[in-house]
């Protein structure tokens, strides 16, 4: 199918791209990055924006940078840069592993970090990894720039805290100390790759005791959802076998099973499993790097 006609404008700055949003306020307008979410979605008629601006020449969104305190990526930045990236991997290894996960070789040279957080599809790998790397996002709008904790960004199914006169610039990740690790582990959809479960992993720990924990998920709920009740089982315990597992098998002890996701993929019911059985693969991924004597997950 062929989407609908749309008027073509080139954003080269921020700046630029700020100024065409408020030229074109009151029409519907869409931001082409990567472009695997939208173009589909206008092919199928499911979207049918007035105009499209295209900020894949805006320099100044690409790229991963060393802040000293955390790296600084772009929006631009490709997923397959993140993936080769030795720093992301070091100091946010399960925002890196969750990047790896995603599509092929062709979606992640072409695929953007901002693009897929700022969609926030809930079987998105991405989400539940910026919050378990306890990341912020970085929008610039009219009155210059905000900083979002991921903890309020994500609003529900495709929603976020962006407003409709900002652009999402730049994800920032914090650096991690020396007792830090971190995983990510998912069922694919078979069809489509998109996480039907994700689960990312983050533990602080010292020695062979886990000191806090952030664990989150994708792909569950309508939008990616910290497992608090996981968290609070791991802190203070030590980093064993026998703590994964019943931590585990909390992950869905705070999600409401009315609201979780249901499709023909996987059942409600699915799901709930899914997930305990995806936070154990996580953690004991996590627990590997940290050189705790946990043996791989069997199930």
């Amino acid at each position: 199918m062929y989407p609908d006609s749309f008027a073509y404008e080139r954003a080269e700055s921020v700046e630029e791209a700020l100024a065409l949003l408020d030229e074109h306020a009151g029409a519907e307008v869409e931001l082409l990055a990567g472009g695997h979410s939208l173009l589909p979605t206008m092919k199928s008629g499911l979207a049918s924006p007035d105009v499209l601006i295209d900020i894949n020449s805006i320099d100044a969104m690409q790229g991963i940078t060393d802040e000293g305190d955390g790296l600084s990526l772009g929006a631009l930045t490709r997923y397959a840069d993140v993936d080769r990236s030795a720093a992301v991997w070091e100091d946010a290894t399960a925002f890196a592993e969750a990047t790896h996960h995603i599509g092929d070789v062709q979606v992640r040279n072409r695929g953007t970090v901002g693009g897929n957080i700022a969609h926030s599809d809930p079987a998105s790998d991405l989400p539940a990894a910026l919050l378990a790397c306890g990341g912020t996002v970085v929008a610039q709008g009219p009155d210059g720039e905000r900083e979002i904790p991921a903890e309020d960004f994500f609003e529900g199914m495709y929603a976020t805290a962006l407003d409709e006169d900002e652009l999402l610039t730049r994800i920032e990740l914090p650096r991690t100390g020396d007792g830090s690790v971190g995983a990510y582990a998912k069922k694919p959809s078979p069809s489509s790759g998109y996480a039907m479960v994700g689960v990312a992993a983050v533990l602080d720990t010292d020695g062979d005791a886990i000191e806090s924990a952030r664990i989150a998920a994708n792909g569950v709920m309508d939008h990616g959802v910290r497992l608090r009740p996981v968290e609070d089982a791991l802190a203070g315990e030590p980093l064993d076998r026998d703590t994964i597992e019943a931590a585990a098998g909390r992950a869905a002890d705070d999600l409401d099973d009315v609201m979780m996701m249901s499709d023909l993929q996987a059942s409600s019911e699915f799901r709930a499993q899914l997930v305990q059985v995806y936070a154990k693969r996580a953690l004991l991924g996590a627990a590997e790097r940290a050189g705790a004597p946990a043996p791989a997950a069997s199930d």
